[in-house]
């Protein structure tokens, strides 16, 4: 009993897990968790998931603007609209990363072929709405990956991204109060690490995000007082 159980969640864990598994083990060069430890100075990664959305993203880079932080965002397709283009447009504009996100988890059972169409067709898509081209990384809803993604990352020559371990805004289904995010994000993090923050959410298109606009003007002076800079994933 006790070894069908350690294999069934070995299976699950393998796909779901928020933080590096058995997958990640077979395809390590397909699969990005942390940065190297050993730049000068010490960089952190913040990353934003889930947009672009209207409402709070605009406040995000200002925040961002204003405290010289630079970050990577991971959009979803169907955010990615006329209305929304220019905020897309303002991301490359001020220095920042743009990658792939996915709002189901159902390109995890995709072919890999049709993987690769569908992450190929998003990357046109944000080239020619926001101007320029995303880099090579795509980030699964929820860290919810699977053999066929990592072979179909591979037929276009994509990375997985995750995140460091503990570095999310996730809070048991409790909406997160900034200050206490923020401190708890500063206080944890280390030389290469990627922290997980959200500007939009996966299916409303327009959902209050203040926390994570407020949280940001908060962890990025933490951090920095730290001796951290920001790095871009994609660099």
């Amino acid at each position: 009993m006790w070894v069908l159980i350690a294999i069934v969640t070995t299976v699950v864990l393998a796909h779901t897990a928020p933080f590096p598994f058995l997958l990640d083990r077979f395809a390590p060069a397909r699969s990005l968790w942390h940065m190297p430890r050993n730049t000068a100075p010490p960089a952190v990664y913040l990353t934003y998931d889930d947009g672009p959305n209207p409402a709070a993203t605009p406040e995000l880079l200002d925040v961002l603007r204003d405290t010289g932080a630079r970050a990577t965002f991971f959009l979803i397709d169907s955010h990615v609209t006329d209305e929304t283009a220019p905020i897309v447009r303002r991301m490359f504009e001020e220095g920042h990363a743009v990658a792939l996100h996915s709002d189901t988890r159902a390109l995890m059972i995709k072919t890999p072929a049709a993987l690769a169409e569908t992450l190929t067709r998003q990357r046109q898509r944000i080239q020619d709405l926001g101007g320029a081209s995303p880099c090579r990384l795509f980030r699964p809803h929820a860290g919810w990956r699977s053999a066929t993604m990592i072979r179909g990352l591979e037929r276009i020559d994509h990375r997985l991204v995750g995140w460091s371990f503990g570095l999310w805004d996730f809070n048991w289904y409790r909406r997160p109060e900034p200050a206490a995010l923020a401190a708890r994000l500063a206080g944890r993090a280390s030389a290469g690490d990627i922290v997980v923050m959200h500007d939009g959410h996966h299916v409303n298109p327009r959902p209050d995000r203040s926390y994570t606009v407020e949280a940001t003007r908060l962890l990025v002076p933490a951090l920095r007082a730290r001796g951290f800079t920001f790095g871009r994933l994609c660099d």
